[in-house]
């Protein structure tokens, strides 16, 4: 009887070879996996997480890198009807594409399908179902990098239809029903212009979630230096509940009171903004306060992508 092949059995748990093994499927996972960070690069990064994880009506006319008679123009929206990524509609005359940050189902590559639902909503014909067919481009080479978003926030949903439109009944409902669910939202404006500071509305409290573009250690840091000192926080009315992850960024999160409007908020963000600013600057050694400080607060961090 000839001996038992060991072809195929593999590396025995624990060898140098099966260290060597583990070793390169993790360089090959990473090499695969998409950023964590997707819009990394673009000055407009920080709302652009916005605008996918939380902000629920909003547009924004993009830059485009390459533009002219032979391409359509684009703006960006929060979500389109039936959750697809873009369309092209005809609008005073000529053709007009929108690109949606939240879809259903969601694409692996975040960048990448943004790059593909771009560049596809550029050169379509108003009416066409959407078809992705792939781009070599990368999102920096189909906006502009260095260019912010002017962000338009909506009531409603009634922007989904060019103006005059007739809503079809089957579609009427719908609309309502998203409409209802829209809460009271704005952008607001630090004096540093560094991040997006946004607030909602939800019912009994209103909430300031503020995306960040540090690395999320030097954030930690500078927020727990804050809560050591008795300066985290937006002034009267205003509760530090937490931060959380996504798209690669650190969002902290204050509860506010609700009484006060949006723009009631400017001086307290303002000298929020200002602490911050001079805590990131800091780079010692955080004290045993300071140390106890960034425990909790990572303590409450959640993740949502």
């Amino acid at each position: 009887m000839g001996k038992k092949s060991k072809r195929g059995s593999g590396p025995r748990p624990g060898s140098n070879r099966a260290e060597r093994v583990a070793a390169r499927k993790e360089r090959q996972a990473a090499a695969m996996a998409p950023p964590p960070r997707p819009f990394a690069g673009l000055a407009a990064e920080c709302d652009l997480v916005a605008l996918r994880s939380f902000v629920a009506s909003a547009t924004a006319r993009l830059d485009l890198v390459e533009s002219g008679t032979d391409r359509n123009d684009v703006s960006l929206a929060t979500i389109l009807p039936g959750a697809v990524p873009a369309l092209v509609r005809d609008v005073d005359g000529g053709p007009e594409g929108l690109v949606a940050m939240q879809t259903d189902p969601d694409p692996e590559d975040l960048a990448a399908g943004l790059a593909e639902a771009i560049d596809w909503a550029t050169r379509s014909a108003p009416g066409a179902d959407y078809a992705p067919a792939g781009t070599d481009k990368t999102l920096a080479e189909l906006i502009a990098p260095d260019s912010a978003l002017d962000i338009v926030v909506h009531d409603d949903f009634s922007w989904w239809f060019p103006p005059g439109t007739d809503v079809p009944a089957e579609i009427a409902d719908m609309l309502q029903r998203a409409n209802d669910s829209i809460m009271p939202t704005a952008r607001l404006t630090p004096k540093s212009g560094v991040g997006a500071p946004w607030w909602v509305d939800s019912g009994e409290r209103a909430h300031l979630r503020w995306v960040r573009p540090e690395a999320e250690d030097d954030l930690m840091n500078a927020l727990a230096r804050l809560h050591a000192a008795g300066h985290l926080t937006l002034g009267e009315g205003s509760r530090f509940a937490g931060s959380f992850r996504t798209h690669g960024l650190l969002v902290p999160v204050f509860d506010l009171d609700n009484e006060l409007h949006h723009e009631e908020w400017s001086d307290g963000l303002n000298q929020f903004d200002e602490w911050l600013t001079e805590a990131l600057e800091e780079t010692g050694d955080l004290n045993t306060a300071e140390l106890r400080s960034r425990d909790g607060i990572r303590g409450r961090q959640v993740t949502l992508r």
